[in-house]
């Protein structure tokens, strides 16, 4: 789950107009793979479970957990099932703060038109 900074950048247009159009084009192209489901969190959210940063949740074929943290300097792959059941919480409910698949393509359509 990436949304909540990522659509700042989005916002603050970072490249220029023509740079977030085609990113968030990308994004929306993205979406429309069967595999892929894109949710934004509202602006107004005032508080919601990503406010400490992105989480990256990942399973194994085994059906493993693990997350990982990247700061600038550093990254950290947690192993602990503890911690990663925590973060696994976390994740659910930032799905649920967030706008649904549907809210989140028609939000980015019109950001996108607002350029």
């Amino acid at each position: 789950m990436w949304g909540s900074w990522r659509r700042h950048l989005f916002l603050r247009r970072t490249g220029g107009v023509e740079v977030t159009r085609g990113l968030i084009g990308h994004v929306l192209k993205v979406a429309e793979l069967r595999n892929v489901e894109i949710q934004v969190m509202p602006l107004v959210q005032e508080q919601h479970a990503g406010l400490q940063g992105p989480i990256r949740l990942l399973e194994t074929t085994a059906t493993k957990w693990s997350a990982y943290n990247e700061g600038q300097e550093m990254g950290q792959l947690i192993s602990d099932p503890k911690v990663v059941s925590v973060l696994q919480a976390r994740h659910a409910w930032m799905r649920s703060q967030a706008l649904t698949m549907q809210d989140s393509v028609s939000l980015l359509q019109r950001m996108r038109e607002d350029l």
